[in-house]
């Protein structure tokens, strides 16, 4: 399926769920969030998941039709669990230049989707083809049936895993012959940008050398809390992520005993982290500022700035979440300020994304958007 049929159908996807959110909203129940995610209870607690977006294998091999951009591989993490890695190297990898490596942790709110939706394979067909890159995609578990840490774990084994790579033990991957092991980034989007955070938290109590991660790309990242953000009382009623379907959405991913102040939703709540913030690398965050999540975003920006780690970032005046999924500018200007952010010194210029360590107040990137935001 071509990447244009793909983009019709999440587009005609996003637009059941806009009507389905219309209809319901006023009743705002557990019952009425289920049936806009396309979710069930089945008999044993599992969720049922209705709404299938098309799975993909991977395309280990060039001679495939139609001919690929990258080649794909997965990799079983462990013998006694279903945890795997899709790995992509470029069509052509260069023969003279080891290439960075990206671990990806891919969106949907904890709760939906895989490497293999089609949709986040694309993705990292693109970015390992237009960086290029080795990119890791990660397979984690998902919640309600496992529940927060366990996609951190996931996540964090992942890199265990590169470690082993780099260190040879038990053999090394022939594709990963091409990964420069001082060069490597995690990257995640929505609940993938929350766990590419918190795993980059987790990993600083190991020792992961030769690995080295070099920073961190956050895109729309997924956090919350108790106490609504003015992005989230304005864009109440979004079609893509409603605030009481976020609410249902985070009940289901946290462990049954915490509330949505603690660190796994909360980053700037206190907790065990923040004593380890100031470890953390550069960090690349996006936002749009017709995305409800936008606030979060911003406030991330400002606790990792008050904890000494340099920031770049992209506020953008409207747009929605999942923006890059659906309109092809806001793809490409999302990869280019990733393909940046990895593979270029700072301290040169490049239109959109700041250039030096954010040192203002966020409200100033705020007023230069137009946005209604007022920092609480």
């Amino acid at each position: 399926m071509d990447n244009s049929k793909v983009q019709v159908l999440f587009f005609c996807l996003c637009l059941c769920l806009c009507l389905s959110w219309q209809t319901s909203k006023a009743q705002h129940t557990w019952q009425e969030a289920f049936k806009v995610l396309g979710i069930s209870w089945n008999p044993n607690g599992t969720l049922k998941r209705e709404i299938q977006i098309p799975v993909v294998d991977p395309t280990p091999y060039e001679d495939t039709t139609p001919t690929p951009t990258a080649l794909s591989q997965d990799i079983y993490l462990s013998p006694k669990s279903k945890a795997f890695i899709r790995l992509y190297i470029p069509l052509n990898p260069p023969k003279n230049k080891k290439l960075p490596l990206i671990i990806y942790l891919h969106g949907g709110d904890f709760v939906l989707f895989s490497v293999s939706t089609i949709l986040f394979h694309n993705f990292c067909n693109d970015v390992a083809s237009k960086f290029p890159a080795v990119v890791a995609s990660v397979e984690y578990r998902l919640a309600p049936e496992n529940r927060l840490p366990a996609a951190y774990d996931d996540a964090l084994n992942a890199i265990f895993w590169a470690r082993d790579q780099a260190l040879g033990t038990g053999g090394r991957d022939p594709w990963m012959e091409y990964v420069d092991f001082s060069k490597v980034f995690l990257l995640g989007s929505g609940a993938g940008g929350n766990i590419a955070y918190h795993a980059a938290l987790r990993a600083l109590d190991f020792d992961i050398r030769p690995l080295q991660i070099k920073g961190l790309l956050l895109n729309q990242a997924y956090f919350g809390g108790l106490k609504n953000t003015q992005s989230e009382i304005r864009l109440e009623d979004d079609p893509y992520v409603a605030l009481y379907i976020n609410h249902v959405l985070w009940s289901l991913a946290l462990p049954r005993n915490l509330n949505r102040d603690h660190e796994f939703c909360n980053p700037i709540s206190g907790g065990t982290y923040l004593g380890r913030v100031n470890r953390l690398p550069r960090v690349y965050i996006k936002g749009d500022f017709g995305d409800p999540l936008v606030d979060r975003s911003v406030q991330l920006a400002q606790l990792l700035y008050n904890n000494g780690v340099t920031v770049y970032y992209r506020f953008n005046a409207g747009g929605f979440h999942g923006i890059e999924l659906l309109n092809t500018t806001a793809a490409e200007e999302l990869y280019d300020d990733m393909k940046y952010f990895v593979n270029n010194p700072f301290g040169t210029s490049h239109e959109g994304i700041s250039d030096r360590p954010l040192y203002n107040d966020m409200k100033n990137i705020v007023r230069s958007t137009g946005s209604a935001y007022a920092s609480s």
